[in-house]
């Protein structure tokens, strides 16, 4: 028989009350943070999925910031660890679209009625933890800043992220420090204005993709990003699909129309050479529709 009468042979760090495990994982306050606001039975995992949501994109966001220090030491090998766990997280954070899946338009709108009424319309667009993210990413508008000016110290954070480099920014500079060409002006840019995309980064690409056999560490950073990029799209494609399924053409985003809100910015690619030089990396056979000379 076990002694449970006995004291559990415990660090003294871990608090009266707790496991090891509780203490480390912060169980008790992370269960208190669920508080709906109405009567809805959907509410409670509305807000736990947004929550999730709103881990992920910290934890995106704290990976890329790593990926950015390693790429400036000059170290692609955990560089590109990191990135592909970024990859990885994603799957989970897309996913949680399935959780509120069961969302009709009365559901959402009895939940929303409640929300606004206590705390005033917002979105998941304009969450400061999305925001972060979307700047490393590499798509910079300084306009989103505004709507953060109540929260002071999270205006600050954005404000910071917007001026500094972005991932692609730290991608490209390393890229010039292993002998290839980028030009001046993409390396020294003003990095608080939107990425505009040259044909220079694209021939850029090209050179490392030209050769299978060479440069092959460069081409799996190329893919890996190509992967962040796309599960990125993913989750905003699923977002626009959910609104419409929940909102229709509803004013919802600052009294613009959801739709119209949201399908602009699934054509906000991060790293937009990766996808435009794939029109001219490989060597498709002669008799390819494809080919170059095909007709």
């Amino acid at each position: 028989m076990i002694d449970h009468s006995k004291q559990r042979d415990w660090p003294e760090g871990t608090p009266t009350g707790h496991t090891p495990y509780s203490a480390w994982l912060k169980t008790e306050e992370l269960h208190a943070l669920q508080q709906p606001v109405g009567d809805h039975p959907g509410e409670f995992g509305f807000i736990v999925t947004a929550q999730v949501s709103e881990l992920y994109w910290m934890l995106i966001v704290r990976e890329i910031q790593t990926a950015q220090v390693q790429l400036r030491a000059n170290n692609l090998r955990d560089a590109y660890k990191t990135l592909k766990r970024v990859v990885a997280h994603h799957a989970p954070l897309n996913a949680t679209w399935k959780s509120i899946a069961w969302m009709t338009p009365n559901d959402l709108l009895s939940m929303l009625s409640q929300v606004v009424a206590k705390h005033g319309q917002d979105t998941a667009l304009q969450g400061w933890t999305y925001r972060h993210m979307v700047y490393l990413l590499g798509i910079k508008q300084d306009e989103h800043l505004l709507h953060f000016e109540p929260q002071a110290h999270r205006h600050e954070q954005l404000k910071s992220a917007l001026v500094e480099p972005s991932l692609y920014d730290d991608v490209l500079a390393f890229l010039a420090r292993q002998g290839f060409t980028v030009p001046g002006s993409v390396l020294e840019r003003d990095f608080c204005a939107p990425y505009v995309p040259s044909q220079e980064i694209d021939a850029l690409w090209h050179e490392i993709y030209a050769d299978e056999t060479r440069h092959v560490e460069l081409q799996q950073l190329g893919e890996t990003l190509t992967d962040i990029a796309e599960e990125f799209t993913n989750w905003k494609y699923f977002h626009l699909m959910a609104t419409r399924r929940t909102l229709g053409t509803r004013p919802a985003y600052f009294g613009k129309e959801g739709i119209e809100w949201l399908v602009p910015t699934l054509e906000e690619f991060p790293f937009p050479e990766l996808w435009t030089a794939r029109s001219v990396i490989g060597n498709p056979p002669a008799v390819c529709q494809h080919h170059k000379g095909a007709k």
